[in-house]
């Protein structure tokens, strides 16, 4: 275990980095642990997605039109399911970086010779690994009710790695969120209330053709859209290429894709660790 005290500004940026990403790994290994020791909640995540899945395979599948031809709607809906699950679970980290400041924890991680972003990078790849587990989980119930991956194993690899990366994304988002409010029931509600709109206005559950007029360019342009739309083309292959949409290939959906990921990481992750060094 490193004892030095926290890395100086003389220290080179190489060197620093290492110390996070060596402190983080201990934070992760800490956090994985939690929920070993809890194992209900990994549990009652598990059991979200599953009735997502049952509510909108059984009672919406058949009221779902503008499907594209030949689709049926559980091929069409598990890639966004994917995603949107991704996204909800990211608010394990607000929910659990809210109650490490209540207890106290982030405290005394503050005054131990550790890295500053050690605490966020731990919290963060923590419930990378914890996403991918229920991701492999949803992707078994996808199996059970009729989903079949079309596009091979690079395509079924390529869109796992898409959807860690969305719940990547939104876990530093979290974070953000986390330590601007503070309270346990406050993250809970702010994270919720921002997470609906943004999941359900988009072409993740149903095709943004069938939306009101004056909200399709919401949905077209909502970044929830384009990761659905991409994880559906790496499953499925190019027959999922959304009509009258954006970029027509999987080139311009990755690269899309792959620009939205990279811009909110390079806003949100600056921020929660400037964040985090001003907490008193």
């Amino acid at each position: 275990m490193r004892v030095a005290t926290e890395p100086s500004a003389a220290v080179d940026l190489s060197t620093r980095v290492r110390y996070g990403v060596a402190d983080g790994m201990v934070v992760m290994r800490r956090n994985l642990l939690q929920i070993l020791r809890i194992p209900t909640a990994l549990v009652f995540e598990l059991a979200q997605p599953i009735m997502f899945v049952l509510l909108f395979t059984i009672v919406f599948a058949r009221n779902i039109a503008n499907l594209p031809p030949g689709f049926t709607y559980v091929m069409f809906l598990m890639p966004g399911i994917f995603v949107q699950n991704a996204i909800f679970g990211s608010t394990t980290t607000a929910i659990g970086l809210a109650e490490d400041m209540k207890k106290g924890l982030v405290d005394r991680f503050r005054s131990l010779p550790m890295a500053r972003s050690a605490v966020l990078v731990g919290r963060t790849t923590s419930d990378v690994a914890k996403n991918l587990i229920l991701l492999l989980l949803v992707i078994v119930v996808a199996y059970l009710v009729g989903f079949r991956f079309q596009n091979g194993v690079v395509g079924a690899i390529g869109m796992i790695a898409l959807v860690l990366s969305v719940g990547f994304v939104f876990s530093w988002i979290s974070a953000v969120v986390a330590l601007a409010i503070k309270q346990v029931e406050g993250v809970q509600a702010a994270m919720f209330t921002g997470i609906f709109p943004i999941v359900f206005v988009s072409a993740a559950l149903v095709p943004v053709i069938g939306m009101a007029s004056w909200i399709q360019p919401v949905a077209e342009h909502n970044p929830v859209t384009v990761w659905a739309n991409t994880a559906r083309v790496l499953a499925l292959g190019d027959v999922a290429i959304p009509p009258n949409y954006g970029p027509q290939t999987l080139q311009g959906l990755l690269i899309t894709s792959v620009v939205w990921i990279a811009g909110l990481l390079l806003v949100f992750v600056p921020i929660a660790i400037r964040m985090y060094r001003k907490l008193t």
